[in-house]
């Protein structure tokens, strides 16, 4: 299992079956919650939002006394294939909307999704920055190991695409399975270089070198958030989410709100 942002990054589905156990009820999904009210919320999601949906959830529990909300990270199709797998959850959130294309929409509620958030494509560097990186067009260097996001996972072909649209062919000496795992590479001094999204600079902060990517290139992704239970806690949380105290917690790590 991967720690991220303090938690647990353990198998999605266990995570959920174990949230929903403990709270003593499964509300089907895509249904009106009917039982009674759980005080337990099921947060799938992208794990580039994982600091600041650890923050929001933190914030949440404080001031509504008795609840809580359980949080799984992993890449986004990652997220997908679980929820389609039956893995029991309230909300996901994905990066990219494109993401959201194969997941089954019967268990998405009515009106069950809204714009969360959106990020940019940044370089990543250990603080020196010992491969002198100072533009995309210098990942092309034999001499530099750049890692990448998988092809299969949003930041792999928003990266594949900025690169392409500057003629870089990057010398990528790894693929890694999500976002947080390509930035550790990099924090570990295991690579010259990454391409991240600008969020996760900010929230490594002097543990990495941010390298701006120019803008006629970036690519800018928008972040989704579908609640698939109408469970009354689950609806306080997606709320809460959404205001401006929510939003501000997005901002701090470095994504756009709507």
């Amino acid at each position: 299992m991967r720690r991220a942002g303090g938690r647990f990054r353990a198998p999605v589905a266990a995570l959920a079956f174990a949230a929903l156990a403990a709270s003593g009820c499964s509300p089907a999904a895509g249904e009106p919650g009917n039982a009674a009210t759980r005080h337990t919320v099921v947060m799938l999601a992208a794990s580039s939002l994982t600091e600041s949906l650890t923050t929001v959830a933190k914030d949440f529990r404080a001031s509504h006394p008795g609840t809580d909300v359980q949080l799984s990270f992993a890449a986004s199709s990652t997220v997908v294939t679980q929820v389609n797998q039956g893995a029991p959850a309230d909300l996901i959130a994905l990066a990219g909307t494109a993401a959201a294309v194969p997941l089954d929409k019967s268990r998405i509620v009515k009106n069950g999704t809204r714009p969360l958030a959106s990020n940019t494509l940044e370089i990543a560097t250990p603080p020196s920055n010992p491969g002198n990186v100072n533009a995309i067009t210098d990942l092309s260097r034999p001499t530099l190991n750049v890692v990448l996001c998988a092809a299969t996972v949003p930041c792999g072909k928003a990266a594949a695409k900025a690169l392409s649209l500057a003629g870089v062919v990057a010398h990528v000496v790894s693929y890694e399975t999500d976002v947080k795992a390509t930035l550790a590479k990099v924090q570990l001094g295991e690579a010259d270089a990454a391409i991240v999204y600008h969020s996760d600079v900010v929230s490594a902060g002097a543990r990495v070198r941010g390298v701006q990517i120019p803008a006629s290139v970036n690519q800018t992704v928008d972040y989704p958030l579908i609640q698939l239970t109408n469970d009354p806690t689950t609806v306080e949380f997606r709320t809460y989410l959404l205001s401006d105290q929510g939003r501000k917690r997005l901002r701090d790590n470095g994504f756009l709100t709507p």
